[in-house]
């Protein structure tokens, strides 16, 4: 539905506040709080991730209101620069677990170089054996990587950045809604591998999922967050030209 399809004062109401540089922040927050209170009423259920249902609910008022894109960024702006303070954050609940860090060093970097392996290897054989073009499987390598870092390496590699953020973004809330299910099922109890598995495979919205668990989790899945676009910042820029021969040739 176009805005102009709405009369009287509504629309121009609307008008008014589509130009205030205020309304997308506060319609962004907004969707957040009715997320997290949905969220919070199915007593924490992962399958109403918050980050889920506000994409969800703002992506109905921009089709409705018909609005670009950089019209609503333009207003929620802020929200992403507070990503920065946000991933620094993280680092006090990191800090308060160094000495369990320190201890498993050995296994930490083991499941941090088999995980982010997996993680890219597997979305590229998955990719190339469904068709996919190499720019597609460029793009698909670091869906497990947070996203600034990500669209970087996409661009490195011969991806499409745009494609690797939306392919980043759909992976970390499928992490976040499955993921602490899936490895308590598989019999992981344990909040500190439950929260690793999740900053690594998931990211920041696997590492939010984290925080809820406990702050043990949390920690760890800053842990792998940061570990694990280091990693790929420095292991798929060398890996995926040899990998992507590999598939061409099969």
């Amino acid at each position: 539905m176009d805005a102009s399809l709405i009369e009287g004062p509504a629309h121009d109401i609307w008008v008014y506040l589509s130009a205030q540089p205020l309304l997308w922040l506060t319609l962004t927050l907004v969707a957040y709080a009715l997320a997290f209170a949905v969220q919070r009423r199915l007593h924490g259920n992962p399958a109403a991730n918050p980050v889920l249902i506000a994409v969800a609910l703002l992506s109905i008022i921009l089709l409705l209101t018909d609005t670009p894109y950089a019209s609503y960024f333009g207003g929620a702006q802020f929200v992403h620069f507070l990503l920065g303070p946000a991933t620094v954050a993280l680092a006090v609940p990191l800090y308060g677990q160094r000495q369990r860090i320190v201890a498993q060093a050995g296994p930490i970097f083991i499941a941090l170089v088999v995980g982010s392996l997996a993680a890219a290897l597997s979305a590229c054989l998955i990719a190339a054996t469904l068709g996919a073009t190499p720019a597609t499987i460029a793009s698909l390598a670091p869906k497990s990587v947070t996203t600034p870092i990500a669209m970087g390496i996409s661009e490195r590699i011969g991806g499409l950045a745009s494609l690797t953020a939306v392919i980043v973004i759909i992976t970390g809330i499928l992490g976040a809604v499955m993921g602490s299910g899936v490895l308590r099922r598989l019999g992981v109890r344990d909040d500190a591998s439950i929260g690793f598995a999740l900053g690594l495979a998931a990211h920041g919205i696997g590492s939010a999922r984290a925080l809820q668990i406990s702050e043990e989790a949390g920690a760890f899945a800053a842990l792998a967050m940061g570990l694990g676009g280091t990693f790929a910042a420095l292991t798929l820029p060398w890996l995926m030209p040899p990998l992507q021969r590999l598939l061409a040739a099969q």
